[in-house]
């Protein structure tokens, strides 16, 4: 295969080699002889090695390797088996295909450290070792033939050293010592419920960093907040161990990968760090270095990590069953009915996209593709067709289908299960759309039209329900502005809808394929609506797209509709419907809110970026619109906006 590795100007001394894979040398392996080769350098070969060692694999020699196993764990003792996370217990690490103990006698803090971050707790801690060394005398010991040395800052044990060879003695290995022990620490998301005591160990705070569009628990694209606003990372420098301490911060292990290029979409808003570097031991990765006079880092740089997640086990209490493909299939839950654990369906009373949402990512199948209220076409397994959930409401953020809220052991299902049990499909990527604040800040104005030239929206229901009312030549004072909607995730949006239940626009003259896609309103400070929501439908086309992408929906000849990754859809402010009526608003101070896809109908990998707020100002002339943000912000940050805005007006 073509190397993307760059090549030497030497020798070519392997052609056409075809091993059988259990030859201990490359050399062994058959080829055209050493030398004899009518290849270019443009054909070198590259390989890359798993960091899992081969079963049986023998150290030769142990200097300045690093270790190197095929397996670790924590083996609970037998009363704390059934805890989950398990997150205390002898270390074991599985060499030449058998588990062994390591001896305690050159162990240290660090080590346990990297042990906890492999396993997805943020950090270590103190244990009681009276019961362990009461276990240890009792049982046969295995012990592995090396000790460990860790810094601490690695994410991985596979980064470690290897220490000083042990010399087994048969019982008398490990004479001074026994097994070690590693004591974790779960991030407050997975410290059992039961302990009252790991609850208290953490302050609620207002985070600094968080994680966005990633498929899974414990990955996304870093953003940090600055000045009360929300930023993304450059990945120039970005690397493991500044992605580990992202990972710890947050109530993760260590990470398991560092990820540049937008891998997990492009973010919004400005770029706050670049060219970050971490020794590895901060709390926060705001405490790490970073350039702050470095400039040109755009959204296509955006940082992202996955991070090591506890064993939870939560993908054993749920099951997708009857799907054509592993990604889809009725939902069936294990439910307790007359005192034992049997396998159900779900009601699909009220299942939507944010209760697939939650499935999907239970079962680290990703995001959430479609919901489905019949599955009658799924034959699943029909020893589990009686309901044992119902009532199922999800916000989106639920671990588990369990978290959500429900009916408990009262089932509560007219339709039955059967036919109408819950199910869904999954994907790995989604899409994400953004609606760009900027556009809707330059572009917003008011309009006085005569209703004479309203007939069409009127019958739209684009006008406010005083125009019902209202003269013919009577004017309607409209707040216009200009939709700029990007898709910034990793799928194409498309419409739910099949083509053949879309519906003809006469004020737009096309199809629309959503027909609620945006909510227009206009709210007082207290977020009463003072204007009538206005639910806007469009049409789904690539407007504009990024360079070298190629536009794939439009709109007109009854085309296929969507937003391509790295396009956008723009609907103008002189577009009829593209306005809120305020003819019946007093002058005062408002708040000016567009939401995207409001009924999430289709699901996007990050739903907190599709609301845009604007502080208005109306002296019953004008309208002042400023201040324009994308995502969730509280008011007393946009108040305080206000007032600067308007101190330098004067």
């Amino acid at each position: 295969a073509p190397s993307s590795l760059p090549s030497k100007k030497s020798r070519i001394w392997l052609d056409n080699v075809h091993c059988t894979g259990s030859e201990k040398s490359l050399a062994h392996c058959e080829s055209n002889g050493f030398g004899v080769s009518d290849c270019k350098h443009s054909e070198d070969v590259s390989v890359v090695c798993s960091s899992k060692r081969i079963p049986g694999f023998k150290f030769i020699r142990n200097q300045g390797l690093t270790v190197q196993v095929e397996e670790v764990r924590i083996r609970a003792t037998y009363s704390h088996r059934k805890r989950i996370p398990i997150t205390e217990g002898f270390l074991e690490v599985k060499d030449g295909g058998k588990w062994r103990q390591i001896c305690n006698e050159d162990w240290n803090q660090m080590n346990s450290r990297v042990i906890c971050g492999m396993q997805g707790f943020p950090g270590e801690k103190r244990f009681n070792t009276r019961p362990y060394k009461l276990l240890a005398s009792r049982r046969k010991k295995n012990y592995w033939g090396f000790s460990i040395n860790c810094t601490g800052n690695e994410a991985d044990l596979s980064d470690c050293k290897l220490g000083r060879e042990i010399e087994k003695k048969g019982n008398s290995t490990c004479g001074k010592g026994m097994p070690v022990v590693v004591s974790c620490v779960p991030g407050r998301v997975f410290a059992p419920s039961v302990s009252i005591g790991f609850r208290k160990a953490y302050r609620v705070e207002q985070p600094l960093v968080r994680l966005r569009g990633g498929a899974m628990i414990g990955e996304g694209r870093v953003e940090v907040l600055k000045n009360g606003e929300w930023g993304t990372v450059c990945d120039d420098n970005w690397n493991i161990r500044t992605a580990t301490v992202v990972c710890r911060e947050l109530g993760f292990g260590s990470a398991k990968e560092a990820l540049t290029g937008a891998r997990m979409g492009q973010g919004i808003g400005p770029v706050h760090m670049n060219e970050v570097e971490c020794s590895g031991f901060e709390k926060s990765l705001t405490e790490c270095y970073f350039n702050p006079n470095s400039l040109g880092c755009s959204h296509e740089e955006d940082a992202a990590v996955k991070c090591n997640v506890p064993a939870m086990g939560f993908h054993n209490r749920l099951r997708l069953s009857g799907g054509r493909n592993p990604y889809e299939g009725r939902v069936e839950v294990l439910g307790e009915r007359n005192g034992s654990l049997v396998w159900g369906t779900v009601c699909s009373d009220s299942w939507g996209t944010m209760e697939a949402m939650v499935v999907c990512r239970q079962l680290g199948l990703g995001f959430a593709s479609n919901a489905f209220q019949e599955t009658w076409y799924w034959q699943g397994d029909s020893s589990a067709d009686a309901v044992v959930m119902s009532g199922v409401r999800c916000s989106g953020t639920e671990l588990t289908l369990e978290q959500c809220l429900h009916h408990g052991k009262h089932v509560v299902c007219p339709k039955g299960g059967g036919r109408f049990a819950a199910g869904v499909s999954c994907t790995m990527t989604a899409p994400d759309l953004v609606l760009n604040a900027q556009v809707v800040e330059q572009t917003t104005y008011l309009e006085d039209r005569p209703m004479y030239a309203l007939q069409c929206a009127h019958e739209e229901r684009c006008l406010s329900g005083s125009a019902d009312k209202a003269d013919p030549s009577s004017y309607r004072r409209l707040l216009r502005f200009s939709s700029q909607i990007h898709n910034n995730g990793q799928s194409d949006f498309r419409p739910r809808a099949s083509p053949q239940s879309w519906v003809w626009h006469d004020c737009h003259r096309h199809y629309h394929s959503m027909e609620v896609f945006t909510h227009y309103d206009l709210m007082s400070l207290n977020g009463t609506k003072v204007a009538e929501g206005h639910k806007a439908s469009f049409c789904l086309e690539d407007t504009y797209c990024d360079e070298g992408i190629q536009k794939r929906y439009e709109c007109a000849n009854f085309g296929a509709q969507g937003i391509t990754v790295g396009c956008w859809d723009t609907y103008r402010h002189d577009i009829d419907c593209q306005w809120i009526d305020i003819t019946d608003v007093k002058p005062g101070d408002y708040i000016l809110q567009v939401v995207i896809n409001p009924n999430h109908e289709v699901a996007e990998s990050d739903y907190t970026n599709n609301i845009m707020k604007c502080r208005s100002r109306y002296d019953g002339h004008r309208m002042w619109t400023y201040n324009c943000h994308t995502g969730k912000r509280d008011l007393f940050t946009l108040c305080i906006k206000d007032e600067i805005f308007f101190s330098k007006k004067k």
